[in-house]
């Protein structure tokens, strides 16, 4: 008798201890990714959601157009489809730096019935990133630049801004840009 109290008191250990680690362990969840274009300016890193970018394309011939806004530096034929190129910069205020033969690109994106092109020095990759690794834009960023600012992330040991293209899109159509923003076409 004495030996069955024994068995029942280790069952229940046991059972109590299986217990414990089926709480203990964790429930293996996918997490959710999204994909990013890293690009450069002036040597910093910075990237834009896939979703939003349609092609990436090595610098065409931008061709001026007279009347324009500054922060547009002209359009350019991407297969019989004429896009304007944007100049992110004026809208980030970086300033400008000549592009390296070869290395510039123009990024196609579109968001909000919006398509434009945004040159850029160039594209570094494609990556997708856990969804939660992008934190909060630091709270020092100018009001200006941070309205564009999704967060930030890391890419090779390197800081990624995340900017909404949308926004730059936004700004445009509510012709909200500052004119002290600009930057003078060449």
């Amino acid at each position: 008798m004495g030996e069955e109290i024994e068995k029942r008191k280790s069952d229940r250990i046991l059972e109590a201890i299986k217990k414990r680690l089926d709480e203990k362990q964790t429930i293996q969840v996918e997490e959710k990714k999204v994909e990013l274009v890293v690009f450069t300016l002036n040597d910093a890193f910075y990237a834009f959601y896939g979703k939003d970018v349609k092609e990436i394309l090595s610098v065409l011939t931008i061709y001026f157009v007279p009347g324009t806004p500054k922060y547009i530096l002209g359009i350019v034929n991407v297969r019989g489809d004429i896009q304007s190129v944007l100049n992110i910069r004026t809208f980030l205020n970086i300033p400008e730096q000549g592009l390296t033969e070869g290395k510039g690109r123009i990024v196609i994106a579109e968001k909000n019935g919006v398509r434009s092109g945004v040159l850029v020095d160039s594209v570094v990759d494609v990556v997708e990133v856990p969804e939660e690794s992008i934190k909060q834009a630091i709270s020092t960023l100018n009001e200006e630049i941070r309205y564009f600012v999704v967060g930030e992330t890391t890419y090779k040991n390197n800081n990624v801004v995340l900017l909404d293209i949308g926004k730059v899109f936004e700004k445009i159509s509510e012709g909200k840009i500052e004119p002290s923003a600009e930057i003078p076409n060449k």
